[in-house]
Parts: structure tokens; sequence; C-alpha cells
């Protein structure tokens, strides 16, 4: 796994923010920028990448090319989420980020091991998702050893999943309202 020792070391609080890209991450990011405002902290942005089929599938058919292009993507993913989220400008904070390789849950309790940290994550996925796969804000919450904010949903992706749903379902969506 890699880490950035100057996180390890640091006298200020950190804030350490789950990162996938989503609009739940952006939003979880742009409250731990939020938080670390008020309190002068850090806010470490996360995103944390596993080989395709996992470790396990890994070691049994290793590809050592792929795993450096997924691990690029992740990287990229990482930027173009933060781009997202601040602009070219970035965050007005004491900012970093991170790609770590590893179970998203695991790769940041490993990360927030400091009892005054703060981890914020947005809130999981599809109902689908949540099922087939164990929540990393439940995992997180289970085996923190710091405070974890789970930040909702936004009011955005309650629309567009409405949205994909009637579209699957080939049902009339409503006009959007015109201000």
């Amino acid at each position: 796994m890699y880490t950035d020792e100057r996180w390890n070391t640091s006298i200020k609080r950190r804030i350490i923010a789950g990162v996938s890209g989503s609009l739940g991450s952006l939003a979880a990011l742009h409250h731990a920028v939020a938080e670390a405002r008020r309190g002068d902290c850090e806010v470490l942005a996360v995103l944390a990448w596993e080989p395709p089929g996992g470790e396990h599938g890994y070691r049994l058919s290793p590809c050592p090319p792929l795993l450096a292009e997924v691990r690029k993507a992740a990287v990229e993913r990482l930027r173009t989420a933060i781009g997202e989220a601040f602009g070219a400008d970035g965050p007005d904070v004491d900012f970093g980020s991170v790609v770590i390789r590893g179970e998203t849950g695991k790769a940041l309790i490993h990360l927030a091991d400091r009892p005054d940290d703060l981890l914020v994550l947005g809130a999981s996925g599809s109902l689908l998702r949540r099922g087939l796969r164990r929540s990393v804000v439940s995992y997180c919450v289970e085996h923190a050893v710091c405070p974890v904010l789970a930040v909702p949903r936004p009011a955005l992706q309650h629309e567009l999943e409405s949205l994909r749903r009637r579209h699957l379902w080939h049902l009339p969506t409503e006009p959007l309202p015109t201000s």
C-alpha cells in the first residue's frame, strides 16, 4: 500500500475523505473541506482500488501490465473527481490525495488510524450494489478508531436514480421545473 508519510506525522487534525467519483463521494469531499475550514484541518482525499477480480483473482492470474493500467485509471479517476469537485484551483485548505491498493473499507481504516481523525464518506450506491457487497460506510463505522461522518446522498442523485428507473421501465418522465 502507498501512503504519503507526511500524513502520518502531521500535527494538524486530519480529515480523510473516501472518493470514488460518485455524486455521493463528491458531496463527502465538499463536506470534508467545509469541516477543514471550520477547524483548520488537513484533508486527504483517498481512492482505493483493487485489481480486476480482486486480490485473490490477481494472485491466480497475475498480469503486471493490466495492474499498471488499472492503477493509472484509478489515479485519473481521483484527479477527475477532485477537478469536478473544486475546479482547476482546488480547495482552499491543506489538501492531499492518495490512491491506495486494497479493499475500500480496509484502506480507509488503515489511513484513518488516529482517534482524532475524521473519516468522511458518501452514502453507498444503489440497492442492488448494496445487496451484492457490504457497505463501506457500515464497515468503517464498525472498525474505525475515529469518528465517521456519513454524508447523505445529494438530492440530485435521488433525481437521477428516479429518472434512470423511469427510463428503464419505459415510464413517462415528469418535465423538469423551469425557473
